[in-house]
């Protein structure tokens, strides 16, 4: 039996716990240790795994989405670190193993995060609503659903959402909420506007500023055609559009020749519903350019509305509303302009025939001169205003004013028709009583038609 190594007399703590107590009868001979070579070794596995391992969870992080921004990414680098401290603590565990191993347990780790795709494995920013959606089946239905229910429906086979409130195959119910997008508006030139079929030609810069990354959008105006879409600015949040195209809206003439124009343009998504896209008015942006004119109108305001809009079902479980943005012009026809081309000339005829009942009975002839070419002209003049006008269901104030016209004449007329029917002492009674009730009614018609 080997006996331990010669100790000096005064043998130090360390020594006794380097070397052992030669009473315990242990091996004095120091315990096993890896040599500088395997530790080496080891350590260079260990931070070759890692350092592999946070590459590629880099590439990873760096291609998921924008939208869910920094929160995720933070959240990813944590979950990453923490795999990584196990698999620092397995590595130490695992120490004859080599640093093979922990390279495998972290490309594992890797591969386990690509395959379930984490929390944000359901949405993918560059899919559209038809890649999450299914065929519809008899299982979509409630079961105490008749048949007639399920083709007002739709029962065909369509592509469906089961998940999220809307079941239209254009929805889109893992985009998260949808963008609220201020819309402003600010008109360079209306030209060309035309009473007859209410078209026009705008010239405007649109905007759209999101709270959130938008859809990627295609913006429709349903009242506009030829219409050109020159970016000025697209990021994700925030676009301007110089705009060009011809508008056509509804014209009002109920009030003409002193009416007010209503010039709309609409604007909505072509294919993202309120689910994706909601559209507000912004006030502050919504205006006229400084050097705005307009033939023959002047402005009277401008404003904006957004609402939700439902598209009769256009087909099977067509359940989605889109978000459409309405911009109104409101212009005023001069009133100068209107009084000289409309009611002057009306006046103008009445007065005309009332310069008759001074001519004396015996004048039959001039005094009828007073009425029938009056009439004539009172019905040239309104063909002519209606021929500048589009057909309409129901009269215009310019109308009201003719009939006022014509029912004047009529009553001068009539007084000259009473004069026939008398011999001379009925006609001179007739002729005092047409100079003077005749003029009073006449007023009054004209007032009503010029009030109504």
């Amino acid at each position: 039996m080997k006996s331990g190594p010669v100790l000096p007399k005064r043998t130090t703590e360390r020594e006794l716990k380097r070397y052992g107590s030669p009473r315990a009868g242990r091996s004095s001979a120091p315990r096993g240790r890896r040599s500088p070579r395997n530790r080496f070794f080891h350590v260079l596995c260990l931070a070759v795994a890692i350092g592999v391992g946070l590459l590629i969870l880099g590439k990873k992080v760096s291609a998921e989405p924008q939208t869910k921004g920094s929160a995720a990414a933070g959240d990813t680098l944590k979950n990453a670190a923490s795999r990584v401290g196990d698999a620092k603590k397995s590595a130490k565990k695992e120490k004859d193993a080599g640093g093979v191993a922990v390279a495998a347990l972290a490309l594992e780790m890797i591969a386990g995060k690509e395959k379930d795709g984490g929390a944000d494995a359901g949405f993918d920013s560059d899919a559209g609503g038809l890649d999450y959606a299914v065929v519809q089946t008899d299982d979509d239905f409630p079961k105490d659903m008749t048949e007639e229910e399920k083709a007002i429906v739709g029962n065909g086979k369509v592509p469906i959402h089961r998940e999220g409130p809307y079941r239209s195959p254009l929805a889109h119910p893992r985009f998260g909420g949808p963008a609220t997008v201020k819309v402003g508006l600010v008109i360079r030139e209306i030209r060309e506007f035309s009473i007859t079929t209410g078209g026009y030609e705008a010239d405007f810069f649109l905007s759209l500023t999101s709270d959130k990354d938008m859809p990627n959008l295609a913006p429709i105006f349903t009242n506009g055609h030829e219409v050109t879409l020159t970016p000025l600015a697209d990021t994700p949040t925030f676009k301007v559009f110089s705009v060009t195209g011809k508008f056509t809206t509804e014209v009002d003439l109920r009030a003409y020749p002193y009416d007010t124009q209503n010039l709309d343009i609409m604007l909505e998504d072509q294919k993202a519903g309120v689910d994706q896209v909601v559209f507000v008015a912004d006030k502050t942006r919504t205006s006229l350019d400084s050097s705005f004119r307009l033939s023959s109108f002047g402005p009277a305001g401008t404003g904006a509305v957004t609402y939700k809009h439902k598209y009769p079902a256009r087909f099977d479980r067509d359940d989605l509303y889109v978000s459409r943005y309405k911009f109104t012009l409101s212009v005023d026809r001069f009133a100068t302009s209107a009084a000289f081309s409309v009611f002057v000339p009306a006046f103008i005829i009445v007065l005309i025939s009332l310069t008759g009942l001074w001519v004396p009975p015996d004048e039959l002839e001039v005094r009828s001169s007073a009425g029938a070419p009056m009439l004539a002209a009172a019905v040239l003049f309104h063909f002519s205003l209606i021929q500048s006008l589009p057909a309409t269901g129901y009269l215009t104030h310019a109308d009201k004013l003719m009939l006022g016209v014509y029912v004047s004449l009529l009553l001068n007329m009539g007084s000259t028709w009473m004069l026939l029917l008398g011999d001379e002492r009925w006609m001179e009674r007739v002729f005092k009583v047409a100079r003077t009730v005749v003029p009073v009614l006449t007023a009054c018609v004209m007032f009503l038609a010029v009030i109504v």
